[in-house]
């Protein structure tokens, strides 16, 4: 066989690709699979509590069965696939309920929907009771406003003992942190004395321990230098408070149009994250305050306002492949009806219907809005009350759940054929969409949408679930 490239020059060629691979993986190491909480739930720092989670919950349970006290209403207010076959006759109602509860699997078969509505009500149950909130943020910004410094100082402290107490009593969510004031010039002072003040104070009462996925939240970045300041702070105390090396993260807020596209026409997201130094774990998308600096006027700001569909595509664009997570705003519509019970404890029928289309078309919106961000790929969105837990949970559950059989059956297809290209039903799937169905499954398993069993069925190995890589997968398969 006759080749013209000398080896001399093969050589050259092989070390230029090396070096050039070699640097796009230095940038790109892969997204983390890892569990990533499905929200985030914001409250006062005035009124962190170490039990706060599990008050939460409690309000969110009471909230459900007072205004879905079975999964046939929730699923009809929600919305869910098929939501609209449901029974309502009263005595259809009950036959599908005991059918439910004796063999689910082969209601699943004759009658999905009733399947779907069933185990994602019971899900968000048994979520509520064991553990309500998966990630909490002690707010100083947005949800705390602005106090005299002799009570925002009190609240540091108290906030820092209350998260000692958490972390000895292990009642605290799985996911904490706190959100600072943003470092403008209004607020840096306070911002960064309330870090130090909480951190210095936590460091006192745990040892130099911090709770397990701490992390700071960096809210209304406009420069990086904002973030390298941020990031020299953290590195400062934590190695004066003996805090672990490294230990101290960050996560910063894209709530700007600055913080998407700086004044040069450059991308920023990428000059913030790299700003962060290797502390920035994750990026908030604010909805709201996006809009706001977009001059949307406040009748037309929504989570689903193209404006935000834009800056989340920047975001993710420039995050994929870094390992930095990403995660959506919030629904401001509050699940909150508009009468309370007197000192009687009761309220008129009339009150009680006001209350009860209010409370379901909060929940619609929020349903939808976090269906928009998950088909978006942003699977990690805010909470602000915990009437929105049920609804976040469902929806979560609901977005996994339902497409579960046919991403098995493509999946398991796909497996069997190895690198062929395969066709089920009318969906023709390649290579990159074998990824994109080994992501679902991946995505599904850190929520705790789907069990690992679920995704043994379609064909899978632990290995090659670990492997993170389809193409891997298939290379292995073809192998053999």
């Amino acid at each position: 066989m006759r080749l013209t490239l000398t080896p001399e020059e093969l050589t050259a060629y092989y070390a230029q690709l090396h070096d050039s691979n070699s640097d796009f993986k230095s940038h790109y190491p892969a997204d983390s699979f890892e569990r990533q909480p499905v929200h985030t739930v914001y409250g006062g720092a005035n009124l962190f509590k170490a039990g706060f989670a599990g008050k939460l919950g409690e309000v969110a349970l009471k909230t459900l069965d007072t205004y879905a006290p079975n999964y046939l209403v929730f699923a009809r207010v929600l919305g869910l696939p098929g939501a609209e076959t449901l029974p309502i006759n009263p005595i259809e109602q009950d036959s599908l309920t005991r059918a439910l509860e004796k063999d689910p699997e082969q209601v699943r078969e004759v009658k999905p929907a009733a399947w779907l509505a069933f185990t994602v009500y019971n899900r968000v149950l048994k979520k509520l009771q064991s553990e309500p909130i998966e990630d909490n943020r002690i707010d100083f910004e947005d949800g705390y406003g602005n106090r005299p410094d002799d009570e925002e100082d009190g609240h540091a402290i108290a906030a820092a003992d209350e998260v000692a107490k958490g972390m000895r009593d292990n009642i605290l969510s799985p996911f904490i942190g706190i959100r600072i004031k943003t470092f403008s010039d209004e607020c840096k002072v306070r911002a960064i004395r309330t870090l130090d003040i909480f951190l210095s104070r936590l460091a006192e009462q745990t040892g130099s321990k911090l709770p397990a996925n701490f992390i700071v939240t960096l809210p209304k970045v406009t420069t990086p230098t904002q973030v390298s300041t941020c990031a020299t702070i953290l590195q400062n105390l934590e190695s004066k408070l003996g805090f672990a090396k490294d230990s101290l993260r960050m996560e910063i807020m894209i709530e700007t149009t600055q913080s998407i596209i700086n004044h040069k026409g450059e991308n920023t997201v990428p000059l913030l994250v790299a700003a962060a130094a290797g502390r920035c774990r994750s990026a908030i998308f604010g909805t709201y305050d996006y809009t706001a600096s977009c001059n949307i006027t406040a009748a037309h700001q929504s989570h689903t306002h193209p404006a935000c569909d834009f800056a989340r595509h920047v975001l993710q664009v420039s995050l994929a492949g870094t390992g930095i997570t990403i995660s959506d705003g919030a629904t401001t519509s509050m699940p909150i009806g508009p009468h309370k019970a007197g000192k009687d404890g009761a309220l008129s029928p009339q009150q009680m219907d006001e209350n009860r289309a209010v409370v379901h078309g909060a929940w619609k919106l929020h349903y939808d809005n976090i269906m928009h961000s998950m088909r978006h790929a942003y699977y990690q969105g805010w909470d602000l009350n915990p009437g929105q837990l049920p609804v976040r949970y469902a929806a979560v559950d609901t977005f996994f759940l339902s497409g579960l059989q046919d991403a098995s059956a493509r999946l398991n297809a796909f497996l069997n054929k190895a690198a062929q290209a395969t066709l089920v039903g009318n969906t023709f799937d390649d290579a990159a969409t074998g990824q994109g169905l080994l992501n679902f499954f991946l995505r599904g398993m850190a929520c705790g949408a789907i069990t690992e069993q679920e995704v043994l069925a379609t064909g899978i190995t632990l290995d090659e679930l670990r492997s993170r890589s389809f193409v891997r997968i298939v290379n292995n398969r073809t192998r053999k």
